[in-house]
């Protein structure tokens, strides 16, 4: 009897610890929402790719972690900011998400990454741009993974003005990202012994860029910048070349431009343009590896903001796994301490502002002639290690920065 008792007692231990452990994942399953644009201007570099690139991994990692299934929902946001809190609230509150995904649209990320911190919840943002995300606005909570404004003004300006093009108008989306980026911009290019003639501003997802241009071409600025992306940047490069304005001796730069906008227009309207990205997907064997499988999914190559999100997935997984919990703030310090070490990044690195820091590329658009292939359209002029990339750490005005 004494042994039978022993043995039952031991069994009831051995449920209980597990029941303790299990419980450690809320809910028995982890749950992933991917907040992207579904129907709008960043709908080809975010949008159905985004969400492509969460379940590639997902299924990658086995559809299990820690021993329990993963799940993912999507929505669109409509790049309107009430909207997307309003889908995040939802998904916390009612849906049990734990993680919420991409959020392009500046004006969209900053409340829902506020959000987030507010539900104790992770917020790991690939699409979004503005640098205050780990700047004034940095969380515990949200980590920015792919690029910011910052990276993609400082590796752009500092290139442009040393060989000489050291006059700049900026042509700007009158939201939280484009204001970004112009700031950032301008400020490298004062530091680096330029000057800005001026700027105008237009609204998101415009179709009339005339007036926008007109002003850019009459500056005789030697670059003209725009700061904006997707379909905005796309129809203003179009309308310049109808202008003239690169015939006329500027330079146009796209501050933020996918890969999927260059094949869009196309190499012979793009070659020479000067692009700052995170990702290419001709770099080596592991970039072609995972482009060429999400190509065949998706039906086109990735953008840096789709592979970005893969890799993002991996490494929170794998935090998961590490700890056997997806308690948000034990997750956060666990992706802050691993390294990440994939066809995205070598030895990135999470640092306290919530910045995922990572080397980033400068490439030139091909000329047809040296184009081998339909999507074949980037040489590298040059790679810049991560530190030197994003902005430092003590510069950003986060207050988790001590």
């Amino acid at each position: 009897m004494q042994k039978l008792i022993a043995a039952v007692a031991a069994g009831l231990a051995l449920a209980a610890t597990s029941g303790a452990a299990q419980a450690q994942i809320s809910d028995n399953v982890v749950k992933l929402g991917v907040l992207t644009d579904m129907s709008s201007l960043y709908a080809d570099a975010t949008g159905k790719g985004s969400l492509a690139a969460v379940e590639m991994a997902v299924a990658d990692y086995g559809g299990k972690v820690a021993g329990v299934p993963i799940q993912v929902v999507s929505a669109d946001h409509q790049n309107k900011p009430d909207v997307g809190v309003n889908i995040a609230r939802n998904w916390y509150d009612n849906e049990k998400v734990d993680a919420v995904l991409d959020v392009p649209t500046s004006s969209v990320a900053l409340p829902v990454s506020a959000l987030t911190r507010e539900k104790n919840k992770i917020n790991i943002n690939s699409g979004g741009g503005s640098s205050d995300i780990t700047g004034t606005a940095c969380s515990p909570n949200t980590v920015h993974w792919t690029y910011d404004t910052y990276a993609l003004s400082n590796v752009a300006g500092k290139a442009m003005v040393k060989r000489g093009e050291d006059t700049w108008f900026f042509v700007t989306a009158d939201y939280a990202f484009g204001m970004a980026l112009e700031r950032d911009a301008a400020n490298v290019v004062k530091e680096s012994g330029g000057k800005v003639l001026g700027d105008v501003r237009h609204p998101l997802n415009s179709s009339d860029f005339s007036s926008f241009l007109l002003q850019a071409q009459a500056s005789k600025a030697k670059v003209v910048a725009l700061a904006n992306a997707g379909g905005d940047t796309t129809n203003a490069l179009k309308q310049a070349a109808e202008f003239g304005l690169t015939q006329g001796g500027q330079k146009m730069i796209a501050l933020l431009m996918e890969i999927t906008d260059v094949h869009s227009l196309g190499i012979k309207a793009t070659q020479g343009l000067i692009i700052t990205d995170a990702f290419y997907w001709d770099s080596n064997d592991e970039t072609r590896a995972f482009s060429k499988r999400f190509n065949e999914k998706v039906g086109h190559m990735p953008t840096m903001i789709q592979a970005g999100l893969y890799s993002a997935t991996m490494h929170y997984l794998k935090a998961i796994e590490a700890i056997k919990t997806d308690e948000a703030p034990k997750v956060m310090e666990q992706m802050r301490k691993t390294p990440v070490n994939d066809f995205f990044a070598k030895n990135g690195k999470i640092r306290i502002d919530g910045r995922m820091v990572h080397d980033m590329h400068l490439f030139e658009v091909k000329k047809p002639e040296e184009s081998k292939g339909e999507w074949d359209l980037y040489k590298l002029i040059a790679t810049v290690p991560g530190d030197e990339a994003f902005r430092p750490l003590d510069k950003g005005g986060c207050p988790l920065v001590k």
